[in-house]
């Protein structure tokens, strides 16, 4: 091949001229590049892009059609009504969900039965504080008056002379005061309370009182005492468990004196029971002193000189000394008086210094 240029200009690749006068000298092979025909270039297929879809028509929504009215009247009413059927609380809430039904209202018989009901209730707490103060905290209370009129009485007993037992004294109580001491040993040992001089509901308070216008322990005549018998110490409440010939022992600053209780209706004295001797029933002026009776409030004559006798036939140096014991019946109430009466027995001074062994009787 001859070794100089080649002139002339060759196809391109892309059907241009290329011109390889510049590519090599006569000495160099020369490389043909010969043009690619395009039925041999390489030939990537690409798929057809469809066309986007025509855009989708609103359908036009119905003509509307229109209902003629009638016009309304002259005085403005057009035919429909506000409240036709239409409420605003029709049952939809807008805080269905979260709003709690309302309860509904209460009618006036149940309103009645309910403020019956806790008036009730009320009334109820009020008896049951009622009794709690009268049965346990009324008691608290004359245990302590009891207690403080105990102690004089005692201070007083001390410091006085001793009694000649051949004057007969003549005693005076300030209204209140303490005057004797009861026992009655079935109830038990510790049984005792102080009698106060008057029977008021102050005096009550404190312990038995002493009818101011009966006699004195030992005297002819009726010792008449009175005590509550539920509360306020409650000195009596067991009066009604006495039986015919029980001893009641009283107390003063100079002698015991021991009195047992008369026979009742159904229970006569046990001649062959030596705690009965002196003890039988009464008779004459005296046949209304029984053991035990009941009463009406207004039945004052049961602590008279002769008990249930207002005009006795009995000089008063020959009256019968008797007790007797007046409180409440029943239990809780005070529409009737259960009474108590007893001959007196025996007298022991104190100065013999021993206890009489009537106290040790059980």
């Amino acid at each position: 091949m001859a070794g100089g240029p080649v002139s002339g200009a060759q196809p391109g690749r892309f059907g241009g001229q290329l011109d390889l006068g510049a590519v090599g000298s006569v000495d160099e092979p020369t490389q043909v590049i010969r043009a690619l025909d395009p039925a041999d270039a390489p030939t990537r297929v690409l798929r057809p892009v469809a066309p986007p879809p025509p855009p989708r028509r609103r359908q036009a929504d119905p003509p509307t059609d229109f209902i003629e009215t009638d016009p309304p009247d002259d005085d403005g009413y057009d035919g429909y009504d506000d409240h036709d059927g239409y409420d605003d609380h029709d049952g939809y809430d807008d805080h269905d969900g979260d709003a709690k039904p309302e309860k509904p209202k209460a009618g006036a018989v149940s309103i009645a039965i309910r403020s019956f009901g806790e008036l009730m209730v009320t009334a109820g707490l009020v008896i049951l504080l009622f009794v709690v103060y009268e049965v346990w905290i009324t008691d608290l209370m004359s245990a302590r008056k009891q207690a403080t009129v105990t102690a004089d009485m005692d201070r007083q007993w001390e410091s006085a002379p001793a009694p000649d037992p051949e004057r007969q004294q003549k005693f005076e109580f300030a209204d209140g005061e303490g005057m004797a001491k009861l026992y009655i040993p079935v109830f038990g040992p510790d049984y005792h309370f102080t009698i106060v001089e008057g029977t008021s509901e102050k005096n009550l308070e404190t312990g038995p009182g002493h009818y101011k216008d009966s006699a004195l322990p030992g005297e002819p005549g009726n010792f008449a005492v009175a005590g509550h018998r539920v509360g306020k110490g409650a000195p009596f409440n067991d009066l009604d468990l006495l039986e015919v010939c029980d001893a009641i022992v009283v107390e003063t600053q100079s002698d015991w004196f021991v009195y047992r209780m008369l026979p009742t209706a159904g229970q006569p004295a046990d001649a062959g029971d030596p705690r009965c001797a002196g003890v039988e029933a009464q008779e004459g002026d005296y046949a209304a002193a029984v053991g035990r009776r009941i009463v009406t409030p207004g039945q004052s004559e049961v602590v008279l000189p002769v008990p249930g006798n207002e005009n006795p036939g009995v000089a008063e140096d020959k009256l019968t000394p008797m007790l007797t014991l007046t409180t409440c019946h029943p239990k809780f109430s005070n529409a009737q008086r259960m009474i108590i009466h007893a001959v007196l027995v025996r007298t022991q001074p104190k100065a013999d210094e021993a206890l009489p062994p009537e106290l040790s009787e059980s």
